[in-house]
């Protein structure tokens, strides 16, 4: 019984791991610079909020997002999704100043 609970407890963990959802850290740090995040400063990309440092980021986070998400996903941090009442058309991509 004891180790039928732990095989339970070690797939429930690797489950959630490769989920992410569970051990994915809140943004904080800007992908582009490495400075602190400005949560007035964003680019939605994909149906997800990435936070930057400052405005000059924008255009160097458009060029190439794949770069700076793939950055952030092995940091352990998940973009935030878009809040509900902030969601842009379909197939826009904005941001905020």
């Amino acid at each position: 019984m004891k180790k039928l609970l732990l095989v339970v407890a070690i797939t429930v963990l690797l489950s959630l791991m490769a989920a992410g959802s569970a051990f994915s850290k809140e943004q904080a740090i800007c992908p582009v610079m490495g400075g602190k995040v400005n949560k007035e400063i964003y680019v939605d990309h994909g149906g997800k909020r990435v936070y930057l440092c400052c405005a000059m980021c924008i255009d160097m986070f458009k060029k190439d997002p794949e770069k700076y998400l793939k950055k952030m996903k092995e940091e352990g941090v998940d973009p935030s999704a878009i809040p509900a009442k902030a969601k842009p058309e379909a197939g826009h991509e904005g941001h905020n100043l």
